[in-house]
């Protein structure tokens, strides 16, 4: 059974899902898209004169859709893999799977091969396109397969990560803000490494060389290149590719190691030992005048359970049948301090008051605090050396803007994930039925589901906004620009944050609704992006790209307009899902024309009105939206 009955479950029931057909069609059309908009570029600009042009056609397209997809497999297989063990045990179903005889190896390994059994089909749906591409020109078969190796490798590396911090972290927000974290830090720690920041050499091997063994993206740079020559410093591995294969499958089975080792401790002893622990606290701290009431309780219960007692005692027929119920009903009358006041909307009582998302979120905010500083001291010592980045007076300094760029998207895939988090965990514990039941208004619960997420993730975003003021007190940016950054990012996070509540509510199963709020962030600003890096790569040209655009833009709002709108679908929800691509689209060309002003207008404008479109039907058809009336009824 291979891997156990988990995966060979799943690899049975895979086939007939319809999704997967549908996921495997559409990602090999996409791909398909991408090459097509390629050629046209080309064709549209200059003349293809001799089999040289094809050649060199063809390795720019494979340079730029490699590592394409190595970052949409690492992320793919990283949350699908944190996503899946998070759902098992918010539905408290992995406490079922533990009480059977399967192993550890069996579950854990079960677990992780079933959720990136999806990105497998994946990359072997792409694996024939990509072997087109030897028609071209310039691109062999020995580097597909070293882009295809080095990618599953990054796969299972990253997909393992996910699920041991899933099966360590008891809450899905947890699970998957240090997924992402972690990830961006192994990037980003390698990319500093290669730069020499740290030193030239290692123990005799360049620092290069490092990172090309340690980081999937410096690895697939490597194997996408035309010859790929073997380095003396690694001795027998050879090539960096090599090197980097042995790394991520030893990384892969360090992590598979510690959870197969340490899942019965983390799941679920350590919910049974806070309970006890929570019990205990509570013992110490009841008054004497409640505890008769208690012990009476307690012997009345005993009795009536073991027959000795001929009829029920009065203390039995109470509504409070237990002794901590009783003890507890009585410490607020006889001056106990056990009641906390609730807010006016109780919803953001809980996610403000309460811990809805873990004791233990200090270790995410540390990861955070060490990416920002990495951000700010690369920034500091660039401004240092005299390198300006004044965005709104001339052309902004490529590398200071692209950190900012990082720093700000990790910032809004870390408040979607907690919106997004926020209702997936609701609906899979059943706490979600419960809430639709009382009395609470569409406007307490949405409001209150938003605040909470900016709440959570305030150092998400505030400390970006702190960054861009001291760069502006610095003198590294101007007021204009200053201000274009703080609104912008603003009302960026505003839209991730209702995009993550409005996920929630549309999807009922929870692995979808994150792959469908998450995938919509990363298309608008990294998908975009690349598809503008594409265009950019094979012309200088503008003129002749605007029928490829509109093809990029079409295909993507369609896909949006299917992803937000699949239950609710709305006229401004489908203007939302057309407009944003597009607007990103001309606000980063607005950027790399020295024209911010406009990037500004067009970024809050669409996704200002995409906010909109989708808060407005959240509270004004909130029991359609939730799944708690259908249009039937």
């Amino acid at each position: 059974m291979l891997v156990g009955p988990v995966f060979t479950r799943e690899l049975a029931i895979t086939p007939r899902r319809a999704r997967v057909y549908t996921a495997r069609a559409a990602y090999v059309l996409a791909l398909l898209l991408l090459m097509s908009t390629a050629w046209l570029v080309l064709t549209g600009t200059q003349y293809v004169r001799d089999v040289g042009d094809l050649a060199r056609f063809g390795m720019l397209l494979f340079q730029i859709l490699g590592p394409l997809q190595l970052v949409l497999a690492v992320f793919s297989s990283a949350l699908l893999a944190a996503s899946a063990v998070s759902q098992e045990k918010d539905r408290h179903t992995l406490d079922l799977l533990l009480l059977t005889n399967l192993s550890n190896s069996e579950l854990v390994l079960g677990k992780l091969m079933a959720s990136l059994l999806v990105v497998w089909v994946l990359l072997g749906a792409a694996l024939p396109f990509f072997a087109l591409l030897t028609l071209f020109g310039g691109v062999s078969l020995g580097q597909i397969a070293g882009v295809f190796a080095v990618t599953a490798v990054a796969a299972l590396a990253s997909g393992s990560l996910g699920s041991t911090l899933a099966l360590w972290r008891e809450k899905t927000f947890q699970a998957l803000a240090m997924t992402v974290l972690l990830l961006v830090f192994w990037l980003a720690a390698w990319e500093i490494v290669a730069a020499g920041v740290l030193g030239e050499r290692w123990l005799g091997i360049a620092s290069g060389t490092w990172a090309a063994a340690c980081s999937p993206w410096r690895a697939i740079l490597a194997a996408s290149r035309p010859f790929v020559e073997a380095d003396p410093q690694l001795g027998f591995l050879g090539t960096q590719v090599n090197a980097f294969l042995v790394v991520g499958v030893l990384i892969a089975l360090a992590l598979n190691g510690v959870a197969v080792a340490m899942v019965r401790i983390w799941n679920p002893t350590r919910e049974a030992q806070t309970a006890v622990r929570e019990d205990e606290t509570w013992r110490r701290q009841a008054v004497p005048e409640a505890r008769p009431a208690a012990e009476a309780a307690a012997g009345a219960a005993a009795s009536v359970a073991e027959g000795r007692a001929a009829e029920p005692h009065p203390l039995w027929s109470k509504p409070l049948e237990t002794a901590r119920g009783l003890a507890a009903a009585a410490l607020p009358s006889i001056g106990g301090t056990r009641t906390r006041q609730v807010w006016d909307n109780p919803v953001l009582w809980r996610e403000v008051c309460t811990r809805a998302y873990g004791r233990k979120m200090l270790l995410i905010r540390l990861v955070y605090w060490v990416l920002f500083a990495l951000a700010a001291v690369i920034l500091y010592r660039m401004l240092a050396a005299g390198g300006p980045m004044a965005l709104a007076g001339g052309a902004a300094a490529p590398v200071p803007l692209f950190l900012l760029f990082l720093l700000f998207l990790l910032s809004l895939i870390l408040v979607n994930t907690q919106a997004v988090a926020s209702l997936t965990s609701e609906r899979d514990s059943r706490a979600l039925d419960l809430l639709l039941v009382s009395d609470l208004s569409p406007k307490e619960f949405v409001y209150g589901k938003l605040g909470g997420a900016f709440y959570n993730a305030k150092e998400m975003v505030l400390l970006p906004m702190a960054l861009c003021v001291c760069l502006w007190a610095s003198g590294g940016l101007d007021l204009e620009s200053l201000v274009y950054l703080l609104v912008g990012l603003a009302v960026l996070c505003l839209f991730v944050a209702m995009l993550g509540v409005h996920a929630g509510m549309t999807y009922v199963n929870s692995r979808s609704a994150v792959a469908a709020s998450l995938g919509t962030v990363f298309f608008l600003f990294v998908g975009v992006a690349a598809c503008m890096w594409m265009m950019l790569a094979f012309s200088g040209s503008f003129q002749a790209q605007w029928p490829p655009f509109f093809a990029c833009m079409l295909g993507g709002g369609a896909g949006l307009y299917l992803a937000l709108g699949v239950r609710n679908p709305s006229t401004a929800i489908g203007l939302a899902s057309f407009l944003c691509p597009v607007a990103t689209f001309y606000a980063i060309t607005c950027l790399l024309v020295a024209q911010p002003h406009l990037a500004f207008v067009a970024m809050v404008a669409a996704y200002g009105f995409a906010t909109l479109a989708m808060l407005i039907p959240a509270i004004a058809e909130f029991d359609l939206a939730t799944g708690r009336t259908t249009l039937e009824d």
